[in-house]
Formats: structure tokens, C-alpha cells, sequence
């Protein structure tokens, strides 16, 4: 299967699975999915800078982080048009429309430029989406080919430091919807980074429950201009 019908599968798969749940999504995710509002707040642009959210599902990121940080621009893609409906209309609730920039996407390959009419942003973040995207493993190096600053990451770990039955429990709850955590996460990351001559902060959240991983700026040779 090509890359574009992948991405158009993919797309039909997260319309059909998010058409009903996304008026009840932000209700019901606010109690597993853990460590979001401490991306946010690590997120830290500078004053009028961009960040960037890739899968930005109902919006709920983008409208916590634009309130938090009231000097920046926000922009935000996913690949589901039905979960975009749900985040223009909070984002227009919230009075926040000329802050917060949507655009349906595929994040494992899209055209910032094209999109947004941006070529790179300060920041960029992924929350609980790798473990939903095929190819994820692209969407990190699509992630960090967009920033000249820090990509941040958090998603479900591998609840190491918890007991057997719940993370059963909670791998078999989460495949409903099409959920997979990444095992390799943490390593993808870390490789990914390395190579981009990035340094790569990983730290397990709630026993393992989750896992956030930050890229950092790339590193400049020395005597370069900053």
C-alpha cells in the first residue's frame, strides 16, 4: 500500500472511530490520558513564537496552551476531518480562532509551508497520538524536521513499574480504539535525536504509566551565530 493510501485509510479508520466519540472525547480522556497539561507546561515558547501540535484532535492542547502562553501563535493538523469539526468549534468557543491555526494532515508527512505558510516553528508536540499512527516513527522526524527549537512527546509507556494485570487490562481497553503503545519509544526517540545532533530528555511518568520525551534545539558548531 502507498504512502497516499495509507494516509487516506488511515484518515477513513480515525472519522469512523472519532464521529460519535468526539463530542464525549475531552470528558473521558482527562482521567488516562496522563502527563499532557506538564508537556504543556514545559512547552515554554518565546514570546511570539509558533508551536505546532501534530494530531491535535479536539483541540483541548492548543486551547490550554494558547491561554497559557498568551504571546504565541498555535497551529495544529490531524488527519481525522471529524475531530477537526470538534476543534474549530471549541477554539471559536474559546474566542481563540485568530491564535490557533487548524489544518487537516497526515502527520508522518505534510508541507508546513503549503499548509500554514511556515517553514519551521519554535515548538513542536505530540500527545497520545504516536500510538494511533502507522509509521509513527516518521511523525518524530517529520516533528523535528519542523522545529529550529524542541519537540515534545508524551504518550502511553509501558507501565513498567505497574502491576501485570493492569497493563493487560489497559492494552487490551486501549486496541478498542486502535491504541498501541510504543515500546520502543524511548529508543526512537533517543536515535532519532542522536542523529539530528539533538540531545533527548526521557523521563517515565506515574510508574511508567506514561512516558515524555523532549528533543532538544540542534545543536550549533562552536563559534557559530546563534
Amino acid at each position: 500500500m502507498s504512502a497516499p493510501e495509507l494516509s487516506v485509510g488511515h484518515s477513513g479508520l480515525m472519522d469512523q472511530v472519532y464521529r460519535h466519540q468526539r463530542h464525549i472525547y475531552d470528558l473521558t480522556r482527562k482521567y488516562y490520558l496522563l502527563g499532557r497539561d506538564r508537556m504543556i507546561a514545559e512547552l515554554a515558547p518565546p514570546p511570539g513564537g509558533t508551536v505546532l501540535e501534530l494530531g491535535c484532535g479536539t483541540g483541548r492542547n492548543l486551547i490550554l496552551a494558547a491561554r497559557r502562553y498568551p504571546e504565541a501563535h498555535f497551529y495544529g493538523l490531524d488527519i481525522s476531518a471529524e475531530m477537526l469539526v470538534t476543534a474549530r468549534a471549541a477554539i471559536a468557543k474559546a474566542g481563540l480562532q485568530d491564535r490557533i491555526t487548524l489544518a487537516q494532515a497526515d502527520a508522518t508527512a505534510f508541507d508546513a509551508e503549503a499548509l500554514f505558510a511556515r517553514k519551521s516553528f519554535d515548538r513542536v508536540f505530540v500527545s497520545y497520538s504516536l500510538s494511533m499512527i502507522p509509521g509513527w516513527e516518521s511523525t518524530i522526524a517529520a516533528g523535528l524536521a519542523a522545529t529550529n527549537g524542541s519537540l515534545h512527546i508524551v504518550d502511553f509507556g509501558q507501565q513498567e513499574r505497574l502491576p501485570g494485570w493492569f497493563r493487560g487490562l489497559l492494552h487490551r481497553w486501549l486496541a478498542k480504539f486502535h491504541v498501541t503503545p510504543r515500546e520502543s519509544l524511548a529508543r526512537e526517540a533517543s536515535r532519532q535525536a542522536r542523529e539530528a545532533g539533538r540531545d533527548c530528555r526521557f523521563t517515565p511518568l506515574y510508574r511508567g504509566y506514561a512516558w515524555l520525551a523532549v528533543i532538544g534545539a540542534q545543536e550549533l558548531p562552536l563559534g557559530a551565530p546563534r
